[in-house]
């Protein structure tokens, strides 16, 4: 098979595309002919060695965790039925970057026929993600959101859930293409004094940190919840202060850290994004490159230069 190796940490171009020997399903797993594969912010990190969460691999490694395609081998234990089903995990191995991955059976999920390839890969993370941020958060009608890097792939979910619970919603962005990329009202949050357009809000999803994460802040009137999921902006700046955050009785969260321990597990999210997906109460949206231009994948991630989520196609 082809797949995308990183054999020594560095930039971009560091990924090369390759010709590998074919994985095999081992107890409990089968092997899916990938048809889309999820790329994530952190997996442009580590591919520079930098320690965020997740280990830095040991090298050569193929990146990616996250899968769709059709079940085309099957490993021992496990029953023949799956064979020719299309499925979706957000744990595979060696990893998804490739024509062929592997996965345990208990991670699978059974793509529902409303969705592609693409929109399945696009809600097994970063869908089961908004899932948790909108569980943390408890959205209302009468609250006004504001949502930093609503061109993002969980930024445009988050932006579709407030719209359709009847919240007010500010999306904010960075640049007037991305800008323009988010539904209803929005704000470039590169240009000056962005903020003033947006005014007093009650809830925050801030998903690129930094400055403009601090700006956004701000923003928040007296008893206000900000959820913190991300720092696309990676600037090194320190979250709001406990006295701050006492003195204006916001609550403030760092979701991360809350979903990684999420109660029961991740799998019962996964089913829910599925689910939203498949009934249209979330569309996400989906920025494809071909699996051998992993290496363009993750150089326009780092120059903030895609919108939804990125997305190999083998």
């Amino acid at each position: 098979m082809h797949a995308v190796i990183l054999r020594e940490f560095g930039p971009a171009e560091n990924l090369t595309y390759e010709s590998v020997e074919d994985p095999v399903p081992g107890e409990g797993e089968v092997r899916v002919a990938v048809r889309a594969a999820g790329v994530h912010l952190i997996e442009t990190l580590l591919r520079t060695g930098v320690t965020i969460g997740p280990p830095v691999p040991r090298l050569p490694t193929i990146f990616g965790g996250e899968v769709a395609g059709v079940v085309d081998a099957v490993g021992p234990g496990v029953d023949g039925s799956w064979l020719g089903r299309r499925v979706v995990t957000g744990r595979s191995r060696p990893g998804g970057y490739a024509e062929l991955s592997v996965a345990a059976v208990e991670s699978l999920h059974v793509v529902p026929d409303e969705l592609g390839f693409e929109q399945a890969v696009a809600m097994i993370v970063t869908g089961a993600t908004t899932m948790a941020l909108i569980d943390l958060a408890a959205p209302a009608a009468d609250d006004v959101v504001l949502v930093n890097s609503a061109a993002g792939g969980i930024g445009r979910l988050l932006v579709q859930h407030a719209r359709n619970i009847g919240a007010e919603v500010v999306g904010a962005a960075g640049g007037p293409a991305k800008v323009a990329k988010v539904q209803g009202r929005a704000v470039d949050y590169d240009v000056p004094g962005w903020s003033a357009q947006v005014g007093e809000v009650s809830l925050v999803f801030d998903g690129v940190g930094g400055s403009r994460g601090r700006e956004a802040f701000s923003l928040l009137r007296r008893g206000g919840r900000h959820i913190v999921y991300g720092n696309a902006s990676r600037e090194e700046t320190a979250g709001p202060a406990p006295e701050e955050l006492k003195a204006r009785d916001i609550t403030s969260i760092y979701a991360i850290e809350r979903i990684l321990s999420w109660p029961g597990g991740l799998r019962g999210l996964e089913e829910r994004a599925l689910a939203a997906a498949a009934s249209g109460q979330l569309s996400p949206e989906v920025h494809p490159f071909p699996l051998a231009e992993a290496a363009a994948a993750h150089a326009a991630l780092e120059s903030r230069a895609t919108t939804g989520k990125v997305v190999l196609i083998p």
